[in-house]
Order: C-alpha cells, then sequence, then structure tokens
C-alpha cells in the first residue's frame, strides 16, 4: 500500500518570478548531499544536462494538476525513472526546476528527465496507494524497490455446512472462511496447523475426499480429528471446536486454554477420565504453541515488526509477525536503494509496497522513524477498516522485539554478504576458466527432460552474483513434433524462443537500471555434447545474439563427476583439473538445472496422467462437465452411452449431445 518516497529537496524557486510558500509536500526532507555518486554537479556536460532536464520539467510542469496526485519521470527512451507522489502536483514538480541545491541522486534524475506523466487522485491517501502501485509494476530506476514479492501463506478455517476445514492458503481468498496469518514460511504454517489438529481436532481433508468416507479414516484413529465425516462427532459438538480454533487464532487463547481446563476437571470430579485425559492432550497441544517464551510476546496480540540494517551500501529489512500472541514467523528482504540514502528513507518506501496487496494489523513496530508514518498510518486504517498504529518503540518488550529483529537483520546480511563474495570469487574463476574478459554478471543454464519425447520441456537456470536467481527461471514446452530423443531440435527450439524474445525486448532493457540483474546473459552452458553445443550455437550465430558465449558440459562416456568435458567455440574440447572451484561450480549449476527441469517435467506428466477426457472436448465447461460425470458417473461410460442418452442429460441440447457424442465416436 503505499508509501511516499518522492525525492526530497528544499523549496524551489519558481520559473517566470513567481513566489510561493514553502512546499506542502509528502515527500519534503532535506536535501543534504549525498556521497559516493559519481554524478559531478560542476562539470560543464552534466550541468548541461542539468538544464536540459530541468527546462523539460519546467514545459511540462506547466500542465501539472494543482491538487494531490502521482508524477513519473520518463527519460528520452520512455523508461519510467522516479514515481513519486505529492499533496500539491504543480508545487512539487516546480522544484525541480531549478538548478542548485540538489542532491547528487536527484540531480542525475533530473539530467535525466524528458517527460513527465501526471495521474490526478482525490485524496493524499489515493495518492499513496497509487504510487506504490506504480513502483510495484514499473520498478523504476530511482525509486526503492522491494524486490521480494513473493505471496505470505495462511491458515483457512472455512465456512462450510459440512463442518469447518482448517487448511493452509496462499493467494486470493476466493474462499468462505476466516483467515489467520501471515505465516513467513510454509514450515510455520506446518507447525502450527500440526498443533492446531491435536488441539480442536478440526477436519484437514478436501471436500470430495471428505463427502466419499463410509468410515473415518486414520487421523482420527491418532486422535488428530473428530470425525464429522462418519458421525463421529455431532454437529453441535463440531461447532463448538471451530469456534475454540477461531478463538485461539483471533488471540483468544488465554480463554480456551481456561475454558478446556474447566471442562477437564469436571470431567475428572464426575470420573469420566478418558474424557479428562482428551482434554488434558488438547490443553499440552495448546501449551506447546505457546511455551516458547523466548519467541512470543507476553502482551502484543498483533503486531508486524520490521528492522532495518545497513552495511557496506546494502540494505537487508527483516519481518516479523505476531498474531495471538505467537511468532508467526520472519523473512529477510533485501530491498534496492542507493546506499546513500538513510535507514528511513528506505524503510519508509518499503513499507509501502509490502502493504500494498498485504493485510495490515493494528501495530506496526519499526526499527527507524519513517516521515510518512501518519501517511502511511492513515492510509492503511483507511482501506482495513480499523485503526492502524505505527511506532518506533523505545522501551518496554515492544522494544526488545525491535531489537531482536534488528539482530536477524544484521546476521541476514552479513550472510549475504559472505555469500555473495564466495560467488563472486566462483564467477572469476568460471571467466578465468572459459576465457571470458570479465566475470559474467548473468550465466543461464538450460536443460531439457522428456520420455521418448512424451512431455518434453526445456529448462532454463539462471545465477548471479546473488547465487541462484528462481524469479528468473523458465521453463519451456516442447511445441514441434520431434523425433523421440531429439535433444538437440528441442534445445534449438527453446534457445530460439528465449533469444527472439530477448532481441525484440533489446529497446526495453537497454534503458533498464545498469545497476539491476541484467536481462541479457554474459555465459551460456548446455547441458550436452558437442552435438547439443554445435545446435545451441548455430540459434545464437543465426539470431545475431552478440556478446554471449556459449559453452557445453558432456559427462563423458564414464559419466562420472569430475570427468566432465567443455566444448567452446574456437577452443579444443578441454577438462578443468578435478580440484578446481571453477568445476564444482559448473558441477552446482548443472545439477540445479537437472533438478528444475526433472521437477517440471514429473508435474507435467502427472498432470497428463490426470487430465479427464472430457477436458479435450471443445465447447464443455466444468458445469456441463459435472453434469455429464453426475448422470453417467465416469467418463469412460460418458464416451460409451448412447446419443439418445446423452440428450436425456439435464442442461443439454440436442446440438451439445450431439457434440459430445461425435468427439468419442467420429473418427474418420
Amino acid at each position: 500500500m503505499i508509501p511516499p518516497q518522492g525525492p526530497k529537496d528544499a523549496p524551489p524557486d519558481l520559473p517566470d518570478g513567481e513566489k510561493m510558500e514553502e512546499i506542502d509536500d509528502l515527500d519534503a526532507a532535506p536535501a543534504e548531499a549525498e556521497s559516493g555518486v559519481e554524478f559531478d554537479l560542476d562539470g560543464e556536460a552534466a550541468t548541461a544536462s542539468l538544464r536540459r532536464g530541468a527546462r523539460a520539467i519546467r514545459v511540462h510542469g506547466k500542465h501539472a494538476p494543482a491538487g494531490p496526485g502521482v508524477y513519473r519521470m520518463l527519460d528520452e527512451a520512455g523508461a519510467v525513472l522516479y514515481v513519486g507522489k505529492a499533496k500539491s502536483l504543480r508545487r512539487r514538480v516546480a522544484s525541480y526546476t531549478r538548478l542548485s541545491g540538489h542532491t547528487n541522486r536527484i540531480a542525475r534524475m533530473i539530467a535525466l528527465t524528458a517527460t513527465m506523466v501526471f495521474a490526478s487522485t482525490r485524496t493524499e491517501t489515493e495518492a499513496l496507494l497509487l504510487e506504490s502501485n506504480l513502483i510495484k509494476q514499473l520498478k523504476p530506476r530511482f525509486n526503492v524497490l522491494m524486490r521480494d514479492d513473493k505471496s505470505f501463506p495462511y491458515i483457512l478455517l472455512t465456512h462450510d455446512e459440512r463442518g469447518a476445514q482448517l487448511t493452509k492458503h496462499r493467494g486470493a481468498r476466493s474462499r468462505k472462511g476466516d483467515y489467520f496469518g501471515p505465516f513467513a514460511s510454509v514450515w510455520a504454517v506446518n507447525r502450527t496447523l500440526n498443533v492446531l489438529q491435536r488441539a480442536f481436532l478440526l477436519r484437514s481433508c478436501e471436500n470430495s475426499y471428505y463427502d466419499n468416507r463410509s468410515r473415518p479414516c486414520l487421523l482420527f484413529q491418532i486422535k488428530r480429528c473428530a470425525g464429522p465425516c462418519t458421525g463421529e462427532v455431532s454437529a453441535q459438538s463440531y461447532d463448538e471446536l471451530t469456534r475454540e480454533a477461531r478463538d485461539f487464532l483471533a488471540g483468544k487463547s488465554r480463554a480456551v486454554r481456561e475454558r478446556l481446563a474447566g471442562e477437564m476437571n469436571a470431567a475428572a470430579a464426575e470420573l469420566e477420565f478418558e474424557r479428562a485425559g482428551r482434554l488434558r492432550d488438547r490443553i499440552s497441544a495448546l501449551a506447546a504453541i505457546q511455551g516458547e517464551q523466548g519467541i512470543n510476546p507476553r502482551h502484543v496480540t498483533e503486531a508486524d515488526v520490521f528492522a532495518l540494517h545497513v552495511e557496506a551500501g546494502q540494505f537487508c529489512v527483516e519481518a516479523v509477525f505476531y498474531r495471538a500472541c505467537q511468532n508467526w514467523g520472519n523473512r529477510a528482504y533485501f530491498p534496492r536503494a542507493e546506499g546513500s540514502l538513510s535507514a528511513g528513507e528506505v524503510l519508509g518506501p518499503f513499507l509501502g509496497q509490502f502493504y500494498a496487496d498485504r493485510p495490515a494489523p493494528r501495530l506496526i513496530l519499526l526499527s527507524h522513524d519513517i516521515d510518512e508514518a501518519d501517511w502511511l498510518a492513515g492510509a492503511l486504517a483507511e482501506r482495513e477498516g480499523h485503526r492502524v498504529e505505527i511506532v518506533r518503540p523505545q522501551r518496554g518488550e515492544k522494544a526488545e522485539m525491535v531489537v531482536d529483529a534488528q539482530k536477524n537483520a544484521r546476521e541476514a546480511l552479513g550472510r549475504r554478504l559472505a555469500d555473495s563474495a564466495g560467488q563472486t570469487k566462483l564467477l572469476e574463476a568460471l571467466a578465468a576458466a572459459f576465457g571470458l574478459a570479465a566475470p559474467p554478471r548473468r550465466v543461464e543454464i538450460y536443460d531439457n527432460s522428456h520420455i521418448m519425447g512424451t512431455a518434453a520441456i526445456g529448462a532454463m537456470v539462471v545465477a548471479g552474483a546473488q547465487g541462484f536467481m528462481k524469479t528468473h527461471y523458465r521453463t519451456f514446452n516442447i511445441k514441434t513434433e520431434l523425433a523421440p530423443g531429439d535433444d538437440a531440435a528441442m534445445m534449438r527450439e527453446v534457445l530460439s524462443r528465449r533469444f527472439s524474445r530477448m532481441i525484440k525486448e533489446t529497446d526495453e532493457t537497454a534503458t533498464a537500471d545498469p545497476d539491476a540483474f541484467p536481462q541479457r546473459p554474459d555465459l551460456i552452458l548446455i547441458d550436452g555434447g558437442r552435438v547439443q553445443f554445435d545446435a545451441a550455437r548455430a540459434v545464437v550465430e543465426e539470431i545475431g545474439v552478440t556478446g554471449v558465449t556459449v559453452a557445453s558440459i558432456a559427462k563423458g562416456a564414464d559419466r562420472n563427476a569430475g570427468r566432465e568435458t567443455f566444448f567452446l567455440a574456437h577452443r579444443e574440447p578441454f577438462r578443468l583439473a578435478p580440484r578446481d572451484p571453477a568445476l564444482y561450480f559448473v558441477q552446482r549449476l548443472r545439477d540445479e538445472a537437472h533438478r528444475f527441469a526433472i521437477g517440471t517435467h514429473r508435474a507435467r506428466r502427472k498432470k497428463e496422467f490426470a487430465q479427464n477426457p472430457l477436458d479435450e472436448i471443445a465447447g464443455i465447461g466444468p458445469a456441463r462437465k459435472r453434469a455429464l460425470l453426475q448422470a453417467f458417473g465416469t467418463a469412460k461410460a460418458v464416451a460409451a452411452a448412447a446419443l439418445a442418452d446423452l440428450e436425456k442429460t439435464p442442461g443439454f441440447s440436442s446440438a451439445m449431445a450431439k457434440l459430445v457424442f461425435d468427439h468419442f465416436h467420429d473418427k474418420g
């Protein structure tokens, strides 16, 4: 959702001699000079570029709206340089037209600006929301960017007439029920679900499994489910279990435990020792999830904690989630930002992007102050429908929670820097082994997987200075009809599709942030021998890709790791020394590509095996397919049905019945 993050300058000198009061701006901040930036404000070329950019901004600024909104600064190629927001767009844009007093970062941004685009909003809150959404979508060069945007898993307690289902959930909230989270990892969700099953005995099975039970499953036998599917528990008792689970996840854990303890004592007093023992086991399960006082707060029911650590010009934001007085996990983020920015200037924009599409808790604890805290809290409160408080605690339990998160941030960034240093050395060794002029910034590894040509896929794995870049992995479903085992033809198709698209996007990638991870590889590794190498090299030359080195890895006749043969253009096949670090690195890259290709191939094969023959009938949607299965039982019975029987299917016309009949019988 939201944070402000426009450039921060002193009040401007307006063009045409106009006079104005201090800028009423969401982003206002001191304009002290930044360090470590190569833009020379005193150079003639830089001054000329700055004048040219300020002139373009002045021209577009005359048409800027006077009210709140969002502005985009674009370069000559149309690439978005920066997205910002302001209470008054006209005043904000005017601040860029002066030629002095800017930080180096803002001066570079002004110098590159050729055009501007404006979007008016009704309120300042809408401006904050729109700014954050545009930043995440456009990834401007001069904005702080949250790199990891994976969704979080949640626990879902469904509203179902069969009886509530307790399950993990990720993605759109399309099912009716109560969602509890976020959890930082699937591990944290599974751990909590395991305890909740023991404590509340709610079903975790899908409805299709539930509807077809004639006797309780194993979970009932091991006391992980109350058995509502076969009536082992009454509907009223199961609803009571559901209510207790909902209260526990909503933070009313003490009340739930006290109620269970009361029931256990009453059962023991009535000599119902078996029931008392079951209640005791449920209380023990709840105690297990709440008993780790080292990680669970005592007085904070619901909060998100964000702590930032800066080292070597890099930033790490540690996010920790607390719900129902429990620690639901943590995750480290490494936002992209200039090293000269302060902690608050990074943390504020990060929070806005983080909450753009995630629900916010009532309390957000920070390690550093941010200028836009009030605006962000107001926007979140307006969206969530409840008060949201953003604070930097100074003492007490809340401050301890922030200190713990900051310690984790420091350790996570330290590990990342160490891994990056080691990865850099490996890339240098790889460059030396393959005769590259410089260590490759982006390495792409390709592999194929199939069974005699069926379910054939190609896989691309990407690595760089930060290790494996999994967000850049790609799979290619082989579309052409190939002879079984024709790996060279598969490789030709995969590389043709990959680099044909890259060539089309050359203009776009050329204007991207030079510090960002590149889209064009420096080195291509092919898992295969001379045949695959020749095919890959021919494709690259045919498409006209330059500046890319193609290499191939062959296991050899004995297929022993450590005896691989490498193929490079204009060089005889060679091997690396058994203890060469570059050899181990290449093996890791190849094995990762092989793992990814095999996993994707198995998933596709499994999907094809489970495919319903009715899915292949054009014009038959889920509702009609369901009607056919309800009428005939199986797809095999539908295929054997007579036309007259198909016409009797509810919701089917004569034409639709003939369509189904012809699909299975018209083979001519």
